[in-house]
């Protein structure tokens, strides 16, 4: 199936909108914007199962600097304080560490989506005190607390090289220094919701201390989006709908006033715009108008503009809820 199959497909209920129109929350509308999040590529050096971004080593989209210093030049007087650089595994990107010092001079706190095991590339030995020196924000994905779970979900091997890079950046001071944040990410093995936020970062934390002596800031948990190559899984195994309908059926109206994509804007390795990063990988463009470039675009003019939805936004707003920044309701 492809993927704009699996974008269109719904269960048999009420549409996205129609859920938020039944608690007056229809259209769904951006707040004032606060975050940028820029996206530099598809080209990783993992290929993990339930990745949204389909990312992988063999993929070509890299961001270049031409592009990267439009972004730059659009960030300056737009009035965003934080930024958010993912990929695919954005220290791939040749450029990432210019963009990084660029970002900084401009005086935007930085968080860097990092999947742990780009510490152990050759190229990237410095990289855990390279991130502290700037004091950096680290989001790294740790699926569970087992070797078994992980590689399960990350591939052969990932576990060991990630608890390797936890002890890197434990060495440098994350998790341990308050000002050098290390933020581990969970997301579900298979086509159910996370668990509690709080327990499972009880958990998280006194296993890997346990085991391994590692520590970390806090757990963020993450709903699996029924999209790329997770979507691909729930068609393969003939989950697609039962999980489409897990999550329509948990829907929680208290979670949209957090949504990521009121206060956040996503950009692709082209520069093109976005309400949010999953909405990029399905090519779903800002407000759902003609694609768009950041450079295009007034960032006090977004505010109050209509978000682009569609059914797989049901991962964000079911149960506890799902964002960047983990869950959303308690």
């Amino acid at each position: 199936m492809s993927l704009s199959a699996i974008k269109i497909k719904t269960v048999s209920g009420p549409s996205f909108p129609g859920s938020l129109g039944q608690h007056g929350l229809s259209p769904l509308r951006r707040d004032r914007l606060r975050e940028l999040q820029v996206n530099v590529g598809r080209l990783c050096n993992q290929a993990c199962n339930h990745c949204h971004v389909d990312a992988g080593p063999k993929r070509t989209e890299i961001m270049g600097w031409d592009t990267m210093q439009k972004i730059l030049d659009w960030a300056k007087n737009s009035g965003v304080t934080t930024v958010d650089i993912t990929g695919g595994a954005p220290e791939i990107n040749p450029y990432f560490r210019k963009l990084v010092d660029s970002f900084m001079t401009l005086g935007l706190q930085i968080t860097s989506r990092c999947n742990l095991t780009v510490l152990l590339e050759p190229g990237q030995e410095d990289l855990a005190s390279w991130y502290a020196q700037r004091k950096t924000r680290l989001v790294c994905s740790l699926p569970c607390y087992t070797q078994k779970n992980v590689d399960a979900q990350r591939g052969d091997g990932v576990f060991d090289k990630s608890i390797e890079a936890l002890k890197r950046l434990n060495a440098v001071g994350y998790g341990r220094d308050e000002t050098l944040i290390l933020d581990l990410v969970y997301n579900p093995g298979g086509a159910f919701l996370p668990g509690a936020q709080e327990k499972l970062e009880a958990d998280y934390k006194q296993r890997l201390k346990e085991d391994f002596g590692i520590i970390f800031s806090r757990l963020m948990t993450i709903t699996n989006l029924p999209i790329n190559r997770f979507g691909h899984f729930l068609e393969r195994t003939g989950q697609y709908e039962s999980y489409m309908q897990l999550l329509e059926d948990n829907f929680n109206p208290a979670t949209v006033t957090g949504l990521m994509c009121r206060h956040l804007i996503s950009v692709d390795w082209l520069g093109r715009v976005y309400d949010c990063d999953f909405n990029q990988m399905l090519d779903l463009p800002l407000g759902d108008r003609p694609h768009r470039y950041l450079w295009d675009i007034a960032a006090k003019a977004l505010t109050g503009d209509t978000i682009a939805v569609d059914s797989h936004c049901f991962g964000c707003t079911a149960g506890a809820g799902s964002s960047c920044g983990g869950a959303l309701a308690t």
